[in-house]
């Protein structure tokens, strides 16, 4: 008998019929012999109706009665999929964050994961149940509700996945697997068989949408072994586990892109300790993530700052830089709402050489002005007008030979 966490996110539970299906597959998993914990997101674009009604009630809504508001959406689907499983003649038991409970910082729509209690779910599943748990919410020392940020109910799975010390998670998703780009934009992308912790950390921290940043995290810490699939269908999905030496073959595993990002320029600033510190200590205050960050050096005791972060984020953190761009006496503050970024991934680039070029050329062969540039170990990012973004994907993709191959 092996513990497997499942989560389902909102494309899976979008309807009755969809949670229907979803039931099925859970009672299939526990008709195997296996303890089932299932970990689900809210119906497909609830979340998103909760959002539009908290800024349409106005323009800076609390950040504890946003997180209450928001917690909403999964509330009715565990309860639907407990109904349904019951229904089917199964035990099953749903729990809301707070009642396992998820214990979480007090970052109010961004909260990070501290602790999870085990009692109740491990009681439950020796009594013979299915556990339903609410993805994407916790809750603070003080007793508030908190969520993860979007993407959150992946950060639950592996997070319970971890702390039961569960055999696999699997993540099911509207896509059978991480592919080496998005296939609504590259028809010929490739689904990638299995993916290092590294790589996939990068790729979700760089705009792949299949699993978030934090899941991967917990995910590489624990060693939890995630397997990403489709919950419409049972085909092999993506496993993403530790680095092994076939893997380093490989030069670039994947292209990935992210439109949802801003970028803000601090101009003229004073070249001297603690200037920058001044401008990026109040953003991480109020929670906000810089990405890219490039500084010129004036010769004339002036520098210019610019860096990015999420277009979520934009107003908020340009209402905070211009303020305190002023004390600073900068030379002023300009912004853009519409760049993207575009990266390449693979572990195989730390044994080989010429990737960035090979990038960069591939991009200025369309056009495409490169804004900014960031590197690490296994990755090359660059900032760009977000109106290239897709062409931009196509391009790296087609350079790096990503696509599956045509047979003869």
């Amino acid at each position: 008998m092996a513990l497997v966490v499942q989560k389902y996110g909102g494309t899976s539970v979008g309807t009755i019929d969809k949670i229907r299906n979803v039931a099925k597959r859970v009672a299939r998993t526990h008709d195997d012999g296996n303890d089932v914990v299932v970990i689900v997101s809210a119906m497909s674009g609830e979340t998103n109706k909760l959002v539009a009604m908290a800024n349409e009630m106005c323009e800076f809504p609390s950040e504890r009665e946003y997180d209450v508001l928001v917690s909403t959406g999964e509330q009715v689907t565990i309860a639907l999929l407990s109904m349904c499983l019951q229904a089917m003649g199964y035990k099953a038991k749903s729990y809301l964050g707070h009642q396992i409970p998820i214990l979480t910082d007090s970052a109010s729509s961004k909260a990070r994961i501290k602790e999870i209690g085990q009692d109740n779910i491990r009681q439950d599943l020796n009594g013979g149940s299915i556990v339903v748990v609410a993805g994407f919410q916790g809750i603070d020392a003080e007793g508030n509700i908190t969520t993860m940020g979007r993407g959150g109910s992946d950060t639950s799975a592996v997070a319970v996945a971890a702390a039961l010390k569960a055999d696999v998670c699997e993540i099911y998703t509207d896509v059978d697997g991480v592919y080496t780009t998005d296939p609504r934009i590259v028809e010929n992308a490739k689904k990638i068989e299995k993916i290092t912790y590294d790589e996939m950390l990068e790729m979700a921290s760089l705009g792949a949408k299949v699993l978030q940043i934090r899941s991967v995290e917990f995910a590489k810490k624990y060693g939890v072994l995630v397997h990403v699939r489709s919950s419409f269908n049972d085909n092999p999905g993506t496993l993403v586990l530790k680095e092994d030496t076939d893997m380093e073959t490989v030069l670039v595993s994947g292209v990935t892109y992210s439109k949802d990002e801003a970028k803000i320029s601090v101009l003229q600033i004073p070249d001297k300790p603690g200037v920058a510190a001044s401008i990026f200590t109040p953003l991480s205050d109020a929670n906000i993530t810089v990405d890219v960050i490039i500084q010129n050096v004036s010769t004339k005791g002036l520098n210019d700052l610019t860096f990015t972060v999420p277009r979520a984020d934009f107003k908020k953190a340009l209402k905070i830089v211009e303020e305190h761009a002023e004390k600073v006496n900068a030379g002023g503050v300009t912004s853009d709402g519409k760049v993207a970024k575009v990266s390449i991934v693979g572990v195989g680039m730390r044994s080989h050489s010429g990737i960035a070029s090979k990038m960069f050329n591939a991009l200025a062969s369309e056009g495409i002005n490169i804004q900014m540039i960031t590197t690490s170990e296994i990755k090359v990012s660059c900032v760009i007008d977000d109106k290239y973004a897709e062409l931009a994907v196509r391009v790296l993709h087609d350079a790096f030979e990503l696509g599956t191959q045509e047979e003869d």
